[in-house]
């Protein structure tokens, strides 16, 4: 039976395999991994078509219109309020690869 390559799921984890695979310093892979995510946000705030991280998806800002809901408690009919949402959209190459059998 093959042994299954474990992935990491901590970010202390995510940051080692980054340096490995870079040949560079766990600091140094964390210094980018901020930046890509500084970078994610930034361009969500900005753009209106979102921020495309190729290969993985699209974070996108969207405007959400209110709407009918049920207190879970007590049952009752409320109203829940407009507001601004954040959405990630993976990118079809990435839910291909993750859904490929």
């Amino acid at each position: 039976m093959a042994k299954k390559e474990l992935i990491p799921t901590t970010k202390s984890g995510i940051m080692q395999a980054l340096a490995e695979a870079a040949g560079i310093s766990k600091k140094q892979a964390v210094a980018v991994y901020e930046k890509l995510l500084d970078l994610a946000v930034k361009g969500a705030k900005q753009e209106e078509k979102g921020y495309m991280l190729p290969g993985l998806g699209k974070l996108v800002k969207k405007q959400q219109a209110a709407r009918k809901g049920r207190n879970p408690a007590t049952g009752a009919v409320i109203t829940i309020k407009a507001k601004k949402v954040v959405k990630f959209r993976l990118a079809k190459a990435c839910k291909d690869a993750v859904l490929a059998k």
